[in-house]
């Protein structure tokens, strides 16, 4: 499996070939508590890097989840809509948000790796 890349706004990307999965990070569903809805975008639209591209929504909060890159979104996890609970339980496999394709690997690359996360995380404490 390919190696999840970091966000400082909490958002995971793994790419995999030529599409990205992206999430939230265990610590940030954490942060939010239960997950109640999840507002994902459609398949196509174009985003930039930053750019605010779902909503989640817990029982604390709402928060927006930004595109750790450019590309294309491929597809929306439909799963998430009928149990948005996943992003609890399994907020780095099946709790996922979306795909994107034409994304830039160097770009990918670019963002923190697991350690220097962690070493974020930390330091935001």
């Amino acid at each position: 499996m390919a190696e999840l890349r970091f966000t400082k706004d909490h958002e995971w990307i793994r790419l995999e070939g030529d599409i990205a999965t992206v999430g939230i990070t265990d610590h940030a569903q954490n942060a939010l508590g239960d997950v109640v809805f999840v507002d994902l975008p459609e398949a196509g639209r174009e985003v930039t890097e930053g750019e605010s591209v779902a909503v989640v929504e817990s029982v604390k909060a709402a928060s927006d989840v930004y595109a750790p890159v450019a590309g294309k979104v491929a597809e929306s996890n439909a799963a998430l809509s009928e149990n948005p609970g996943l992003i609890n339980s399994d907020p780095t496999g099946q709790g996922w948000f979306f795909k994107l394709e034409g994304v830039d690997a160097a770009a990918v690359a670019g963002l923190m790796d697991e350690a220097g996360y962690a070493a974020f995380v930390e330091s935001a404490a």
